[in-house]
């Protein structure tokens, strides 16, 4: 009696228990086992689209004897099938039903059951199995908590189409990570599920689809096998194509859709192959269109967003396929004004799917937008698209609102569009208020689409700068999540990009020298190269350049030594030393190099290197260093030349690198004028 529900809500729901409840479960116990049997029966018939009956025996502490009697070998087959029926008649009704049939211990006791020889034992216990686990209150854990029970049900595939149905709607729902792909893929779930896609049922050939398509979700291993398997001597890619023909259901047309998306971008199929090109992405284009229910609609249009995310050449093939740009428009449509009128289960249906819409809108459009500056101009002229852009991003769903950000995010990557629409319709501003108390994964995008606002040419710049958004920035650069540091540091970086003295004054302020320091020595590379980014902007202007040095001169030379002693990519260390080419540029900042003759040394050993960038960086260096107009060059020159470095810029004079050669010539010439 373990799994009851707690007293309190007992004894609420018992003042409701009618006397025929109690009568049910009381001949449960009967010692006739034909009484028992009759009994069973009884309640399977009374509780069928009876929830509250349902609920009423739970309480009353059927489930566990329905149990007890379905695992006893002394019970009759019949009384432990129907008792399975019974169970899985239960899991029909609400999700704190199956909440307390998971509590009894259900799962394992039916799994058990799957080893009896009965076939309508097994179907019986596999249709309750299904019921509980496409809840989605179940741990889907469970399943795979006992090694065993994966290829037994594999080995139980073959039984019957009911058995067939069941288990592989059970393994799509249970099939959430990389874990369980694995698991099922090693338990040769491809094999086994390949040739139910010819299956007489369409109940059957429907699940075995859906299982390909979550084994495929994300995976290079299982899709790369999937290209190859051949299901009654035709390819498993063609098979689908020919399951997203026009004749067949929807559901099948996207769901086919979506086993050749997944497999595509986990590099199985080629974005050019026709099956994609001339089939998936029409299919999935069709899918938005009016014609369609709104959740087909939803799912289409979230699918061919991923599809062609990475793939500039199929966004503008999907841009120009049956109007997609405009259709999408009708996204923001729902709930109509007509439907609220004339039907209210419409309303009511248009409304709880109308923030998926506008998400999936949303989604759609920022794929579409990420690469062509073509597309991302039709999107911002369909009909009041940037109004819908702001309202997106105060929408009360969390999802909507990171769907709109995304689309701002890739129209941001324009500069058409940042110089026009972002500033005609100031949504730096929404922005800003979404990045205050944001979750991590919109504060993600956020940041990101602000770092484009803050570029030297978006009009944007300045009041977001006005806007006092510098404590915001400076306070990503210590989160724990690496995408948030690398973009505070990234918009600071913009904003310090040709920024007069006193924005640089306020960044190193803000930001503090420790903390600069700190993101100097980041583990992740990316927030590494955006601080050296950061710290060569500051030094630019010989006066800013100056002053910085004069403050911060004895950190930053001991951080460029580090960086450029330890493993770093050559995009690190040409970053690094191009920072050493903007110091040897100060008047009085340069004479931190000059008299570090370690330093000097490296730079030598740089013009050295057998990078070219590094090379070039170095020989600039010198160049600063020894340029003949400014005071001190001949001593300077003088110092070089006793190190030997003339004897290196004469060797890389003779570089096969136009650049490099030029620069050294250059460079020599200061100790000829």
């Amino acid at each position: 009696m373990a799994c009851l529900l707690e007293a309190p809500l007992r004894i609420s729901v018992l003042s409701e228990v009618t006397a025929t409840s109690r009568h049910y479960v009381d001949r449960l116990f009967d010692p006739d086992p034909q009484k028992v049997l009759q009994g069973v029966i009884d309640m399977k018939n009374a509780v069928i689209g009876n929830n509250k009956q349902k609920a009423n025996l739970i309480v009353l502490g059927a489930v566990p004897r329905l149990l007890y009697l379905l695992q006893q070998s002394s019970s009759s087959m019949e009384l432990r099938t129907e008792c399975a029926v019974v169970l899985g008649s239960l899991a029909m009704g609400t999700e704190n039903n199956i909440k307390s049939l998971v509590d009894c211990h259900i799962i394992p006791a039916l799994l058990q059951g799957l080893l009896s020889p009965d076939l309508v034992f097994i179907e019986a216990c596999l249709r309750c199995l299904r019921t509980v686990f496409i809840s989605p209150v179940t741990p889907v854990q469970l399943l795979y908590t006992d090694p065993t029970v994966i290829p037994h049900l594999m080995s139980l595939l073959s039984n019957s189409l009911r058995t067939q149905e069941y288990i592989t709607q059970i393994f799509s729902h249970c099939c959430k990570t990389p874990e369980h792909q694995t698991i099922l893929f090693n338990h040769g779930a491809i094999q086994n599920i390949a040739p139910l896609l010819i299956s007489p049922s369409y109940k059957v050939r429907m699940q075995a689809l859906k299982c390909f398509s979550v084994l495929a979700y994300e995976n290079t291993q299982v899709s790369m096998t999937l290209v190859n398997v051949l299901v009654d001597g035709e390819l498993l890619t063609q098979v689908f194509v020919k399951m997203m023909q026009r004749d067949q259901p929807i559901e099948m047309q996207l769901t086919a859709a979506k086993c050749l998306t997944y497999m595509c971008r986990a590099s199985a199929i080629r974005t050019d192959d026709s099956c994609i090109v001339l089939k998936t992405l029409p299919c999935l284009v069709r899918m938005c269109s009016k014609e369609h229910l709104l959740e087909e609609r939803v799912e289409g249009a979230e699918t061919l967003a991923y599809l062609m995310e990475p793939d500039v050449e199929l966004q503008r093939i999907a841009s120009t396929t049956d109007h997609l740009v405009a259709m999408l428009a009708d996204y923001f449509k729902y709930p109509s004004s007509v439907s609220a009128i004339t039907d209210i289960k419409r309303l009511d249906h248009d409304l709880k799917h109308a923030h998926e819409l506008r998400q999936a809108a949303f989604k759609l459009y920022a794929s579409l937008g990420s690469n062509d500056e073509e597309i991302r101009k039709k999107i911002t002229e369909t009909e009041n698209m940037m109004d819908r852009i702001v309202s997106g991003l105060s929408e009360s769903s969390i999802k909507v609102r990171l769907a709109a950000v995304r689309c701002l995010h890739s129209l941001s990557r324009s500069v058409q569009q940042l110089r026009t629409s972002f500033h005609d319709h100031a949504v730096w501003k929404p922005l800003m208020k979404l990045l205050q108390n944001a979750p991590d994964e919109v504060l993600v995008m956020a940041s990101s689409t602000l770092c484009n606002l803050l570029l030297e040419f978006s009009p944007s710049k300045e009041p977001i700068l006005e806007s006092g958004v510098m404590e915001l920035l400076c306070s990503l650069t210590q989160s724990d999540s690496p995408a948030l540091r690398v973009n505070g540091i990234w918009a600071l970086m913009n904003m310090a990009f040709q920024a007069d003295q006193k924005v640089k004054v306020e960044i190193v302020r803000c930001l503090g020298t420790e903390q600069l320091f700190r993101l100097l020595s980041d583990p992740d590379t990316n927030v590494l190269m955006k601080t050296l980014g950061l710290l060569r902007n500051l030094l630019s202007q010989r006066a800013h350049i100056d002053q910085v040095m004069s403050s911060h001169g004895k950190q930053i030379m001991q951080a460029v030594t580090l960086i450029l002693e330890a493993e770093h990519s050559i995009e690190v260390k040409e970053q690094t030393l191009c920072i050493l080419v903007n110091i040897a540029d100060g008047n009085t900042a340069k004479d931190l190099i000059m008299t570090n003759d370690d330093m000097l040394q490296k730079i030598k050993y740089y013009m050295g290197h057998s990078n070219v960038k590094l090379q070039l960086a170095a020989t600039f260096c010198v160049s600063n260093l020894i340029w003949n107009e400014e005071d001190g060059s001949q001593e300077r020159q003088d110092k070089l030349r006793e190190m030997g470095f003339v004897d290196i810029l004469h060797k890389l004079t003779q570089s096969s690198e136009p650049n490099l050669s030029d620069r050294a010539k250059t460079a020599l010439q200061q100790y000829l004028a």
